[in-house]
């Protein structure tokens, strides 16, 4: 009995050790989105996370709401350089998320400021 157990309790560690290494490297898709950044914010209660927000289209009627890794340092200071600006941002769409990462599937990992289609010049 001692040795099922024993076994029982292998396979269990190894299904969640197998389970938290997909989430940590798969990805679900990956892309590029632009639009207005109106938001970067530090936020959370227990767990501090960058999150983010991009209005794809006219009066903010569909949002793009994002996190940002803690590692990525860069991508942050750029983000928060450029809030109010038309942007490109290319991202990860993770299959889920841990609430030390962010509230959202979607991770930047990358930003640039692009001119907008809705400016006449």
């Amino acid at each position: 009995m001692k040795k099922f157990l024993l076994i029982v309790a292998a396979i269990g560690v190894l299904a969640l050790v197998l389970y938290f290494t997909f989430l940590n490297t798969a990805s679900y898709s990956e892309g590029v989105r632009s639009g207005e950044l109106i938001k970067v914010s530090h936020k959370g209660v227990v767990f501090k996370t960058w999150e983010g927000e991009i209005s794809q289209g006219i009066a903010g009627a569909q949002i793009f709401a994002f996190s940002v890794l803690d590692s990525e340092k860069e991508v942050i200071a750029s983000l928060k350089e450029m809030e109010g600006q038309y942007v490109q941002v290319s991202y990860k769409e993770r299959y889920r998320t841990f609430p030390w990462w962010g509230d959202t599937r979607y991770f930047i990992s990358s930003v640039k400021k692009v001119n907008s289609p809705f400016k006449v010049k």
